[in-house]
């Protein structure tokens, strides 16, 4: 049993259970994978697996460094590739052991990782959720951002303060979704709720550690 998987998101739809409730999920094509490197205590300080996506490649897309990392492990049409802790209870896993969406059960548990949805640049309201002013009664303070900081003292911006600027394009982890479905076949992860990213973007789904 791994640690996890990768995959890519599909998309969302609905099912249907058994007592006739509608249960939201979202689709995911969960590998197959292969581990291109298996990381030690005794080398490398920590034990942990780097795992690789079985895609279709073209090899113009992999820089030399990536061509020849992979063509060590014997592996081939690899671009996605993340690594993963091992913890007490995983596979003693190999270089070029294959990861297969088979070894997830339904009503299992898990963590999914990704890059949320570019929303460009956003105000205090959209990015931040701020109140804004009132929009009557002459008022003219409807969405700005009030005091950011005063005059004699710091007299300066703090840094991280909540601010106007790019929105979205961030690492986003949604914890313990439920699994409800698994088909082998068509490598296929169907799980309850929303993932983060667009459809076809990249995932990490780990083992719910909680």
């Amino acid at each position: 049993m791994s640690p996890g998987i990768l995959g890519k998101k599909i998309g969302m739809t609905q099912v249907f259970q058994p007592d006739g409730q509608v249960v939201p999920v979202t689709l995911l094509k969960a590998g197959p994978c292969v581990v291109v490197q298996r990381k030690t205590p005794a080398t490398d300080g920590y034990d942990a697996v780097q795992l690789g996506l079985l895609e279709y490649v073209k090899p113009k897309r992999i820089n030399k460094p990536m061509a020849g990392h992979l063509k060590k492990a014997g592996v081939e049409g690899v671009r996605f590739l993340r690594e993963l802790r091992l913890r007490p209870g995983d596979a003693d896993l190999k270089t070029g052991d294959r990861v297969l969406v088979d070894q997830f059960k339904p009503k299992d548990r898990v963590d999914v990782t990704g890059i949320s949805k570019g929303r460009g640049f956003a105000g205090f309201v959209k990015r931040h959720h701020f109140r804004g002013g009132d929009a009557t009664h002459g008022s003219m303070f409807h969405r700005a951002p009030g005091s950011i900081g005063a005059s004699s003292f710091p007299s300066r911006v703090f840094p991280g303060l909540r601010m106007a600027g790019h929105m979205g394009v961030q690492r986003v982890t949604v914890r313990n979704l439920e699994v409800i479905e698994v088909d082998p076949d068509d490598n296929v992860l169907v799980v309850k709720g929303a993932v983060p990213g667009p459809n076809g973007g990249y995932v990490i789904v780990r083992r719910a550690r909680r």
